[in-house]
């Protein structure tokens, strides 16, 4: 069985937790650290866990709402985490006391009862990687944080059951908003963030009959709305929009059985 709870998601901190179970073994996977130490503990506590039910954590790039507290809760609790060797360079190259794994595109992480395979995405970070994750029988898709879905980003999101994936902006609301023009550029950039209409093309590229699932992910609270994305991304699924669920900043979403039917 594959699962997974979102802690949070958006510009302020993004953390989400996947969970892989073989009926003997039940091992978890924190992707990104970007909440505050205490809020992240909060958030465990809700879900009914701790740091010593984590085996491992997994940062996708450098950006300071997925680092965040990453390096002090590895430390301190023992825990391994990885990241690309780029994403660590980025970070000035910390010593993780033994803790630190290199990630690299296309080479699973062994988490025993189930595998996470990184993948390179288009984003305006060193070496910014993304998952797909799977225990045999269902696989799971996560993707934030790209300007654009490249064709080794459709490849490895190509028969996945689950996605959480980026619907960070409506492009009206962004020509729209106060940004300056040189950030609204960056957001909409090859290297930027995914608008809903670019969500809705990938999504439409990797829709199949056993796609039980899709969560919009890393909306802007400025620039985007949860109604809006939405509409956006049912639309290519040919889905009611209230199928598609959306991570929020402030509680993330529930537990979201891989390969079940919102």
């Amino acid at each position: 069985m594959l699962r997974l709870k979102n802690l949070g998601s958006g510009s302020a901190g993004n953390a989400t937790l996947i969970e892989g179970s073989d009926g003997l073994r039940t091992r978890r996977l924190l992707v990104d650290c970007g909440l505050g130490v205490r809020q992240l503990a909060a958030r465990l506590d809700q879900a009914g866990l701790a740091w010593g039910d984590v085996a491992a954590i997994f940062i996708t790039h450098e950006h300071s709402d997925h680092i965040g507290c990453a390096r002090s809760i590895a430390l301190k609790h023992r825990i391994p985490i990885w990241m690309s060797h780029g994403t660590h360079a980025a970070l000035g190259s910390p010593d993780f006391d033994g803790m630190l794994h290199i990630a690299h595109d296309l080479e699973p992480i062994d988490l025993g009862c189930w595998q996470a395979s990184p993948f390179t995405v288009p984003h305006d970070a060193r070496e910014p990687l993304q998952l797909r994750c799977t225990d045999g029988a269902v696989h799971l898709g996560i993707l934030t944080d790209l300007g654009h879905a490249s064709e080794h980003v459709k490849t490895q999101l190509a028969g996945c059951h689950t996605l959480l994936v980026e619907a960070n902006h409506d492009p009206v609301m962004l020509a729209a908003s106060r940004y300056p023009l040189f950030l609204q550029r960056r957001i909409a950039g090859p290297y930027g963030h995914m608008a809903n209409t670019a969500t809705a093309e990938l999504l439409a590229a990797l829709k199949h009959p056993s796609l039980g699932h899709v969560v919009a992910a890393h909306l802007s609270a400025h620039n985007n709305t949860p109604a809006l994305a939405q509409e956006a991304l049912a639309s290519a699924l040919d889905w009611p929009p209230e199928r598609i669920g959306v991570a929020r900043q402030t509680e993330g979403t529930p537990w979201i059985s891989v390969g079940m039917a919102g």
